[in-house]
């Protein structure tokens, strides 16, 4: 159950820390992040308030123009959802975007106890960009979400 609509598997929440460190450092963020690159149909969702996170943590980490630029890109590219005063910005972007995906560095958020207490409030399932990159299967979804054989990725990464 979702704020604005059913769960969708084409839809994916990045928290601030991951968005952060796909662009400064790569690795497993960017790896995650890479899925929905190369997919046209997959959906990087995200409230303003997420984005300022992510701006903020780029900026002290490296420079503000680089956030400034990193953030007009992004929200270029992101579904942008609105987000209640006070809610935490990844599970407001997963529960007001339909995102079944919410990728996290947070441990708190992978916890066992967190995904109980989400199972009663939405269907979303936290991972970290390491596991979400590993087992993130884009045939399956495509294939679920559109019920047809999957055409492969249509988009390069870094284009």
């Amino acid at each position: 159950m979702t704020g604005d609509g059913g769960p969708d598997p084409t839809r994916v929440v990045a928290d601030a820390d991951v968005l952060a460190a796909d662009l400064l450092v790569g690795g497993a963020a960017r790896a995650a992040l890479d899925h929905l690159r190369r997919h046209s149909w997959l959906e990087l969702v995200v409230t303003e308030e997420l984005l300022a996170d992510a701006e903020a943590v780029v900026a002290a980490l490296a420079d503000d123009e680089l956030a400034s630029d990193w953030r007009a890109t992004v929200e270029a590219w992101a579904v942008v959802v609105d987000q209640p005063s006070g809610d935490h910005p990844a599970l407001a972007a997963a529960y007001r975007g339909g995102a079944v995906h919410l990728l996290s560095l947070d441990g708190r958020l992978q916890s066992a106890e967190a995904g109980a207490n989400l199972r009663g409030v939405m269907d979303v399932s936290v991972r970290s960009p390491d596991a979400f990159a590993t087992v993130f299967d884009p045939a399956a979804v495509y294939e679920l979400a559109f019920g047809e054989a999957y055409p492969g990725p249509d988009r390069d990464p870094r284009g």
